[in-house]
């Protein structure tokens, strides 16, 4: 049954409302998920109980706009008006999100990635390799699919890189997306487009959530994209899971650094880097080409997390592993409902070589053409030579003012904890205090920092002294003996020492701490990895200090417009 006038002419609303339900019943089991989704089924006796049935049956059918991704043309063969791609149906859903439900602003950035920033990301993991693909087919994958925009971008980039190179490819299309009504319109794009068989590729629905529950737990993808959701609480996928310390999901628990059981869980008000993880599950490690991957992530997926704490972990894992090619900072205001600086994360499996051990910083923050009218917060997007001049920077692996380049340990650092010896009066300096005895004194005694050190345990004959590590030089009963104090939790202070340290740990302690604190020690056993990116310190400009004639200059054009006012004031209020 066609969808048509006739349907108008229906005598009541009453009938119109069984015609149109019948219509609806006539499609395939695909289109009624579609249906479902949406909840539409459940609008139909409103919009009849208002009288509006017929109306919003009028607008679709109205010669003056065009829904379908096909053209409609004029009589002479030339566009009246243009298909409405997969990005520009996600377009007008992100615009009536924003416009309608403007309380729930936060969720419509879940949607959609705007199409100059997806351009952007299927060029930087797609040029690189242009000349090295094959005929053949490739597997597509985003874990937060929305409407799919990314993966139909991803798809025609591709298939036209394919072409310039004389190769044939086929692709197919992967994804995961938990929002019931985006992932309806993703599904009714790829129908409307005649790729029906690829809907069952598409998983998504509030049961599908990528992270607790993976559609794709033994595939492995040649290229994957997404915009994860950032800032947002995954606690209900969380407790799905077992629980934080339930979790052993091999996605998120892996072995790394001699640890059999290396967690990448984040903290539970932010998932977004899990979806990175997921996707660096999937990677192929079996083909010529591996895996390349493009996501994008907010700014505290860079430096968020603490040495050993799930998104330093993350870090540490893709950065040890080599997997990080680059990191590309975007203009702000790039996303429809914020304006929060966004970054692109460029990996691969399969590093070129000129690349090996090291990561480029790419400052792209300024390169944007200003919108003539906001869209939401987007008041700026990349014009197409604005790509092509962060491709051609990430290219040409060279540094210059916006792009740096560094070694990967140059991210890394040491956290430790300096200790100092806890100190009290009236005790016996030559004696070991066991706990409870530490404990009693803690309270009793008074802490004075000429006071002796509390001595928690004497190392038997043949220990050596190694007093960075805590085994001081002492004597006992007038004999030379090692020695190693209680520490006082009040003056412990932990420091992070970059992996690149000239001399390690103990040569940054020597310089940096021993000068201030000489009694200062650290636990070896107690040290922690960490890694963080931080675009501010590369990329910081300092703005010069004006001169002191400047400054004499503007107080004196200050005193000069103020000439008068204070007799002008005083005269006035006598």
């Amino acid at each position: 049954m066609l969808l048509s006038k006739s349907m108008l002419q229906a005598t009541s609303q009453q009938q119109l409302k069984a015609v149109f339900e019948a219509y609806l019943d006539g499609f395939s089991p695909n289109v009624q998920e579609i249906f479902e989704n949406f909840e539409f089924r459940n609008q139909t006796p409103r919009l009849s109980k208002a009288d509006a049935l017929g109306t919003l049956i009028e607008k679709f059918l109205s010669p003056d706009i065009n829904l379908s991704p096909h053209p409609v043309l004029n009589g002479d063969g030339s566009v009246r008006h243009p298909g409405l791609d997969n990005h520009g149906m996600g377009t007008v859903f992100e615009e009536l999100v924003r416009r309608f439900n403007e309380e729930n602003n936060e969720e419509a950035g879940e949607h959609w990635t705007p199409r100059d920033a997806v351009k952007l990301m299927a060029k930087l993991i797609f040029l690189p390799i242009a000349d090295e693909i094959e005929s053949g087919t490739y597997l597509l994958y985003d874990g937060a699919l929305g409407t799919g925009g990314m993966l139909t971008v991803a798809e025609e980039t591709l298939k036209q890189l394919a072409k310039e190179q004389g190769k044939q490819v086929a692709t197919h299309l992967y994804g995961q997306e938990i929002n019931a009504e985006t992932y309806a319109i993703c599904k009714a794009d790829l129908l409307l487009k005649g790729e029906g068989e690829t809907t069952d590729n598409i998983v998504g629905g509030p049961e599908h959530s990528t992270l607790s529950s993976d559609a794709f737990p033994s595939r492995e993808f040649d290229f994957m994209l997404s915009n994860p959701p950032y800032g947002k609480s995954w606690k209900t996928d969380q407790d799905r899971m077992g629980g934080k310390q339930g979790i052993k999901d091999p996605r998120f628990v892996i072995e790394h650094g001699g640890d059999p059981e290396y967690s990448l869980i984040t903290r539970s008000s932010d998932g977004q880097m899990l979806f990175l993880a997921n996707m660096l599950s999937k990677m192929k490690r079996g083909s010529k080409l591996g895996s390349r991957i493009a996501e994008v992530h907010n700014g505290s997926s860079l430096f968020t997390g603490d040495a050993g704490q799930g998104e330093s972990n993350i870090r540490r894992w893709i950065i040890e592993n080599d997997w990080l090619e680059a990191i590309v900072a975007l203009p702000l205001n790039m996303f429809y409902n914020t304006g929060i600086a966004t970054y692109i994360w460029v990996l691969s499996n399969r590093k070129p070589e000129h690349r090996k051990g090291r990561v480029q910083l790419i400052d792209a923050t300024q390169w944007f053409k200003p919108l003539r009218k906001n869209l939401g917060k987007k008041n700026c997007e990349l014009s197409e030579e604005d790509i092509q001049r962060i491709c051609d920077t990430f290219l040409a692996f060279k540094e210059s003012e916006q792009s740096k380049i560094f070694p990967n340990a140059a991210f890394g650092y040491w956290k430790i904890t300096v200790e100092r010896p806890l100190r009290l009066e009236g005790i016996h300096p030559e004696r070991a205090y066991a706990p409870k005895e530490v404990k009693a004194l803690k309270e009793s005694a008074s802490r004075s920092e000429t006071a002796p050190p509390v001595i928690r345990r004497i190392h038997k004959k043949g220990t050596a002294p190694d007093p960075l590590s805590g085994l001081f030089a002492a004597t006992i009963g007038g004999k030379p003996a090692v020695a190693e104090y209680e520490p006082d939790s009040d003056l412990g202070d932990t420091e992070q020492v970059p992996l690149l340290e000239d001399g390690g740990i103990e040569a940054f302690l020597r310089r940096e701490v021993l000068p201030h604190v000489p009694d200062a020690w650290y636990d070896p056993k107690s040290v922690k990895t960490g890694y963080e990116v931080s675009f501010t310190r590369h990329f910081y400009k300092p703005q010069p200090l004006r001169t002191l004639e400047q400054i004499r200059a503007d107080i004196l054009a200050l005193e000069k417009e103020t000439e008068g006012l204070l007799d002008e004031i005083v005269g006035g209020g006598q």
